[in-house]
């Protein structure tokens, strides 16, 4: 099994990082300028495998559409390809197939999809056979379990004869997801109507209008460069690419990790982070933001912050059960997370006087999201990381990016 080990840095970190674009934005880009017939202007692709993985499919003539293990991209595609009439078997890793799409099969054959599933009911692979339009344009969808599913059935909208009106039912979990879509939409001529007190989208029907477009660095791949700066004894670092009003809800990183010990400074290329006095204790809810959980849950442990976590109920869907995994990880850094109260509710605390007898070696269960979260550490002190290539998900440069901070080598673990 491979693994990286990470040291803590020898001396001041300075440094400038070029950001991986945006998944998020990628994502909802390259599915817009598929519904152009690949009409627009796109620049600074991702190179994420998720982002890349989408190109390629959209590209293929291939009946099998395989995702590998690509959530956005298993639903954003299934929404595509069936609004396109085409046949094709949706189909991923076996984590992939574990991953619920019932939600979002339930919506598309309400508007006349022809969708059949291949193993068991509600979740991948499954045939999509065609699509016949059914006059139907008005969805009820849970607003709590993920917005990719909404998300997917927004961006098809505008191709639909009547368009859709969507319902939301329920708390509607990661909204600035949601919004990022409407807001790309916009920018490619699309009108829509967002009542957020009643929870109604509309989409009329419409064209698409090719458009150039740039994507913007990635927010989420920031927030580990936050953590790093964070728990570095010093630490300054500009991020480049970044909009001070992003379309991402990650950017909620910057008020987080301003309780956490880093100040934001925007500048005309990025945002400057550097090193303030932290709190003692915070509490977030990461509703809109859950993919922000994990590296806020680290932080917190090594600094021994007490942090109070509400709204990360959907991790436990994502590429592995991302609740469990943490509670896992973090005992080997002598901290506990721990649900508190019924309603969701977590805290996260680290053991008194707590010293570590081995290096820690961070297992990363085939989740980009842990290895990305647990690296920081080593700017403290030595942590192995296994199975570091499941980076390539989303931020394929992260480990070059690291070398400019600090060393690490890649070791053999039986």
């Amino acid at each position: 099994m491979k693994s990286i080990l990470v040291h803590p840095p020898q001396k001041a970190i300075r440094a400038e990082i070029k950001l991986a674009a945006s998944k998020s934005e990628c994502n909802r880009a390259l599915i817009i300028n598929a519904l152009t017939g690949f009409q627009c202007d796109l620049s600074n692709i991702s190179e994420a495998r998720d982002s890349q993985t989408m190109l390629r499919l959209l590209q293929s003539q291939d009946v099998v559409a395989d995702v590998i293990d690509a959530g956005t991209t298993m639903r954003f595609l299934t929404a595509y390809f069936t609004v396109t009439n085409q046949h094709k078997l949706m189909t991923g890793t076996p984590r992939m197939c574990e991953r619920p799409i019932g939600i979002l099969v339930d919506a598309l054959r309400i508007l006349g999809a022809d969708i059949a599933y291949q193993n068991v009911e509600g979740y991948p692979p499954m045939q999509i056979n065609g699509f016949n339009y059914s006059g139907k344009n008005e969805l009820n969808i849970r607003g709590d379990v993920s917005s990719q599913y909404i998300s997917a059935l927004l961006l098809i909208a505008p191709s639909l004869p009547d368009g859709i009106s969507i319902q939301l039912e329920g708390e509607v979990g990661s909204r600035p997801y949601i919004e990022m879509t409407l807001k790309q939409m916009e920018h490619f001529g699309i009108v829509y109507s967002a009542d957020w007190e009643r929870n109604i989208i509309k989409i009329e029907p419409s064209h698409y209008q090719a458009q150039p477009y740039a994507i913007e660095s990635d927010w989420s791949g920031a927030s580990y460069w936050y953590s790093i700066v964070a728990l570095a004894e010093d630490a300054e670092v500009e991020l480049l690419g970044l909009k001070q009003n992003s379309l991402q809800g990650d950017s909620a990183i910057v008020d987080i990790m301003a309780q956490l010990g880093v100040e934001s400074t925007y500048t005309d290329r990025g945002v400057l982070l550097k090193k303030i006095p932290a709190a003692e204790s915070i509490a977030w809810d990461f509703t809109n933001c859950p993919d922000l959980a994990q590296t806020v849950a680290v932080c917190c442990a090594v600094k021994n912050i007490h942090l109070t976590l509400t709204g990360i109920e959907s991790l436990k869907i994502k590429e592995t059960d991302r609740v469990f995994a943490l509670q896992e990880e973090l005992k080997k850094l002598g901290a506990e997370l721990t649900e508190i109260e019924t309603d969701h509710k977590y805290e996260v605390v680290r053991r008194e006087n707590w010293k570590s007898e081995s290096t820690p070696s961070i297992f990363t269960y085939d989740d980009h999201r842990m290895a990305l979260a647990f690296a920081p550490v080593g700017m403290v002190y030595d942590i192995i990381i296994e199975e570091p290539g499941v980076v390539v998900k989303s931020y394929p440069g992260y480990w070059k990016d690291l070398a400019t901070v600090t060393t690490w080598e890649e070791m053999q673990l039986s």
